[in-house]
């Protein structure tokens, strides 16, 4: 696996999106919706990868068959056409694995692993470097890091630079403050992929930190239609140096990212997104315990919302 981040470098470029999980109203797994999903965020969005059964995806909420069948699923609607990173976190390290060896096994490009939760550790950096050690040295695939305070503590850019050492270790999805992404991007950039999931900072990094990857949430099947890829399009924009046209681009959509961010119940943020999803003709659904699903006034406020955002269907 020495040559994965050279790999990764030329592989994993623009905007990868995290896949939202459709469940039906029986709460089943929607596999017909996810593929529809999947063809409209590639064909029609330009989205060049996706990041599978992670956080969006309700990943907890879900059987161990129904990962794999989501990994499975998207693997093969992105086969040639868009690339995939699947999401093989669990604590029981043993099934991070068994995870990590069927995405292999379906044909995904990377996967992608977060922080272990780490009850009484206060000396986090040993711990940290060898249980992805003990992952790259028993899976054969690029392996992303994943730092978010969901795990009760964020990983220090000095933490990550150490694992990034390792041969497959190739990007991190790094959910914390700028100046802590920017310190390990000046630390490691030239070894692996740094990224993080905020939309409105991601033509600032590519400009003052020169990234190529957005790893990735929500916004770009959220804020985008057929009809109006400025997401894309100010991306596009930006990797040509034409900073200036990429500015109006992405400001352009402020009255949109308002618009969601206004309308989204502190509480319910998975439904949301999903509710915004069928506005946008997509396939959303339920969602399992421990979320909730809007009411009806919710939902007639976030239709309020999106109707006046000027996102053009």
């Amino acid at each position: 696996m020495h040559e994965a981040k050279d790999h990764a470098r030329e592989t994993m470029r623009g905007i990868w999106a995290a896949a939202l999980q459709p469940f039906d109203e029986d709460l089943a797994f929607d596999e017909a919706g996810l593929r529809a999903n999947i063809r409209h965020w590639v064909d029609d969005l330009g989205i060049r990868g996706l990041f599978v059964a992670g956080k969006q995806g309700e990943f907890w909420a879900m059987s161990l068959d129904e990962r794999k069948r989501a990994m499975s699923v998207a693997a093969d609607e992105c086969a040639g056409t868009a690339g995939t990173i699947m999401s093989i976190s669990d604590q029981n390290v043993d099934t991070v694995l068994e995870l990590g060896r069927h995405a292999q096994e379906c044909g995904a490009d990377y996967v992608v692993v977060h922080a272990p939760m780490l009850s009484f550790v206060h000396d986090r950096g040993p711990v940290l470097y060898e249980y992805y050690k003990h992952l790259c040295d028993r899976l054969d695939i690029g392996i992303a890091m994943w730092s978010h305070p969901d795990s009760g503590y964020i990983m220090q850019p000095e933490e990550c630079a150490r694992i990034a050492d390792l041969p497959n270790i190739v990007a991190i999805k790094y959910s914390v403050p700028r100046e802590m992404y920017v310190k390990l991007t000046r630390m490691v950039g030239d070894k692996i992929l740094v990224s993080t999931s905020s939309e409105p900072e991601w033509l600032d990094n590519i400009e003052e930190l020169g990234w190529q990857l957005y790893l990735c949430s929500s916004p770009p099947y959220q804020i985008q239609t057929a009809k109006d890829r400025r997401m894309h399009e100010y991306t596009e924009l930006a990797f040509a140096g034409r900073f200036d046209e990429a500015r109006r681009v992405r400001d352009s959509l402020d009255p949109v990212r308002d618009a969601f961010a206004a309308s989204r119940p502190a509480a319910k943020p998975t439904a949301h997104g999903k509710y915004w999803q069928e506005l946008l003709g997509q396939v959303g659904g339920r969602v399992r315990h421990p979320m909730l699903d809007l009411t009806e006034d919710e939902k007639a406020a976030t239709r309020a919302a999106f109707e006046g955002c000027g996102l053009r269907l």
